[in-house]
């Protein structure tokens, strides 16, 4: 179990580490982790979550979201999803999409305050309609951008479903 002082040190001990982050994300959007997507003409050069072990990490353990990162999340099979916010230490916005990239449900996501809740119980972000993709950027993004249930996000969607593990 963690205790709240080795959990504060641990908070602590990353934001140091990420003292020197930038307001913009350096991360290049050519290479195969990362994707450059345009979300209502702003570019988001997302990280991208292939397979069980990058989805389950997630954004967790972040101090900071860049004002242009983020993360795509891509699944084999369009399901119901259900997402939580495990040791993350920001808000999130999360856009869920389903398989022709139409957003279906947003959540701002809230940061889980007690560092000692157990898996099962923190909250669930629902997706209430089958999805296979999910975005999350920095908590008021979507917001700020005006985005909408029924817009379409623009993404290389035969190619990404075919690296989905």
């Amino acid at each position: 179990m963690v205790t709240r002082r080795t959990y504060i040190l641990s908070v602590l001990a990353l934001l140091v580490s990420l003292a020197s982050g930038c307001e913009k994300s350096d991360i290049q959007a050519s290479d195969d982790t990362h994707l450059a997507v345009t979300i209502k003409g702003e570019t988001f050069n997302l990280e991208l979550a292939l397979d069980d072990d990058t989805r389950v990490q997630g954004l967790s353990d972040r101090a900071e979201i860049a004002a242009d990162g983020g993360m795509l999340f891509v699944f084999s099979k369009e399901e119901r999803r259900q997402f939580v916010m495990r040791r993350c230490l920001v808000p999130i916005d999360i856009a869920y999409l389903d398989a022709q990239g139409e957003v279906v449900w947003m959540h701002a996501m809230q940061v889980e305050t007690n560092p000692d809740i157990r898996e099962s119980q923190l909250k669930r972000y629902d997706s209430h309609h089958p999805v296979q993709f999910a975005i999350e950027v920095r908590d008021g993004s979507l917001r700020r951008l005006g985005l909408r249930q029924g817009d379409r996000i623009d993404l290389p969607l035969e190619d990404l479903k075919g690296r989905a593990q």
